[in-house]
């Protein structure tokens, strides 16, 4: 068995840098990870908190979209010229 194969790589797609989440024991107080550490146990590192943490400790905060990060495809820089 490979080390790529005990690695839970849809967790960390899940869970990654810059996703907004509040701990399941914290209710109503928001934090971004700050990178999730497949190599380590627990594996979720939050911005301003000294500890690691586990999926199961952490709910996933959906938030709508900012106006910043949308755009009309003539205004998308990758699509303008095509």
């Amino acid at each position: 068995m490979s080390i790529n194969e005990d690695l839970d790589w849809e967790e960390a797609f899940e869970y990654r840098a810059g996703l907004t989440v509040q701990l399941k024991s914290q209710p109503g107080i928001l934090h971004k990870i700050a990178y999730y550490e497949v190599m380590m146990v627990p594996p979720i590192w939050l911005e301003n908190d000294p500890r690691p943490r586990y999926s199961h400790e952490l709910r996933v905060v959906l938030q709508q979209p900012t106006v910043s990060n949308i755009c009309r495809i003539s205004q998308c820089p990758i699509l303008v010229g095509y």
